[in-house]
């Protein structure tokens, strides 16, 4: 590019619908030499308090109030004239320069919505104009990480924000740990999924689908899920505890009520220690090696309980962290948890998520980088997790094209990369796990 042409000429916003017919704001970014690249925020169902906020209408007249139209005129009001002119490969200055003009703590102002499918779009629009696959030009940026091929963590069974409530644990994931590759640990998540689809016709159970393309068979009780888990497994050919774990999303915040953790469909109401005792049984009767959020998001004393009753498990902040790199200090700090899930909507741009990555790991966290539950065709998560090294993935179940876009992209990436894969090795804690 000469000096000149690869500056930022105009940014255009529009709103689309994400995968569950929800608005969403999408960012076209255009340079003066005629590049065009384009940004789509996602949109999650079970979200922390203490996330950056995704502007909404609040029109009950439209889209139930969630229309973004205000995001979208914020972009062509406020960003567009503060951005043009500014060249595209500054990506730190541009994203400051976001956080800057929006003023608040949080993006409440302009919208993290807004500003973070602009800083998709200026990111993709520089990777094009410097003529670098997305992943290439992103580690850029991270020059101190290897890229590596992310091991996937997969939506098989779902409950909680993302299924009605069906059942109280939100997420039953399959992770591949005897994969030897990205192809192969694809290859066995989708088979799992296979599996437990055509044991819950056999068992009739319901076969409808959760947000993110996991079964949701609506069990009162997670140990009838966790048998489903283990029995897919087998029925897939694999042998549970060796080939593959389980992980478990519990998203304690949204029954959180009142001190006590309410678990509506088991018809349990747990203290915060009781809480940490079911979670640590779970654990013990079967092969799981990742918890997220198994705790609320403020309850700390009771994170760092979890994490003496189950050393050698993956504790995963989501809502505890918020992709907000003081907020993993204070974890890491306060030995609350391993691993830190990274989702980029919840910080705003892709600079501040990837400073949030880089204290996850200055603590010896893992990271997991994560898909929404309204999510769009827009792949760029697959490219940050490569770019990055982050070792691991969450993108949902192998259904639908806004999950099969991430997982078909990792694809290509491997096929043209030569990258190594990360593989088991990068969960956090010690675990060996067991066949069972």
């Amino acid at each position: 590019m000469s000096p000149t042409s690869n500056k930022i000429a105009r940014v255009v916003a529009r709103q689309i619908f994400d995968s569950r017919g929800r608005p969403t704001v999408e960012v076209d970014v255009v340079l003066e030499n005629g590049v065009m690249a384009r940004g789509c925020a996602p949109s999650g169902a079970s979200t922390g308090r203490h996330e950056a906020i995704e502007l909404r209408d609040n029109n009950p007249n439209e889209y139930a109030g969630l229309g973004v139209s205000k995001a979208v005129a914020n972009v062509q009001s406020e960003i567009e004239p503060a951005l043009k002119g500014m060249a595209v490969d500054q990506q730190q200055a541009i994203d400051a320069r976001l956080v800057s003009l929006d003023g608040t703590a949080n993006l409440s102002r302009l919208g993290a919505n807004a500003t973070l499918a602009t800083s998709i779009a200026v990111c993709r629009a520089a990777a094009i104009g410097s003529s670098l696959a997305l992943h290439d030009y992103i580690h850029r940026m991270v020059p101190e990480r290897t890229m590596t091929m992310p091991m996937p963590m997969t939506n098989i069974l779902s409950g909680g924000a993302h299924a009605n409530r069906g059942m109280d644990i939100q997420d039953f994931l399959a992770i591949p740990v005897s994969a030897k590759s990205y192809t192969e640990a694809l290859t066995m998540v989708n088979d799992v999924r296979l599996a437990a689809s055509q044991l819950s016709e056999e068992r009739k159970l319901p076969v409808l689908l959760a947000d993110e393309g996991g079964l949701s068979p609506g069990f009162t009780d997670p140990t009838s899920a966790l048998d489903l888990m283990v029995d897919s497994f087998k029925a897939a050919g694999y042998v549970p505890g060796k080939d593959l774990v389980i992980a478990l999303d519990i998203a304690a915040s949204e029954f959180y009520v009142d001190g006590c953790y309410k678990m509506a469909r088991q018809g349990k109401t747990l203290t915060g220690s009781e809480m940490v005792s079911f979670v640590v049984g779970l654990a013990e009767a079967y092969p799981i090696v990742s918890i997220e959020d198994p705790l609320e998001q403020d309850d700390w004393p009771q994170w760092q309980y979890l994490m003496k009753k189950l050393p050698n498990c993956q504790i995963l902040g989501d809502d505890l962290f918020v992709t907000n790199s003081k907020r993993i200090g204070m974890g890491i700090t306060q030995n609350a948890a391993n691993s830190a899930l990274i989702k980029i909507n919840q910080n705003g741009t892709l600079s501040g998520t990837i400073e949030a990555m880089r204290a996850a790991w200055a603590g010896g966290f893992s990271t997991v980088v994560s898909a929404r539950s309204g999510e769009t065709e827009d792949s760029f998560i697959a490219d940050l997790a490569v770019a990055t090294g982050a070792g691991q993935i969450k993108i949902g179940s192998t259904r639908n094209s806004d999950r099969l876009s991430k997982y078909n992209q990792l694809l290509r990436i491997e096929e043209s990369g030569g990258l190594p894969y990360e593989g088991a090795k990068a969960l956090a804690g010690a675990a060996s796990p067991i066949a069972v």
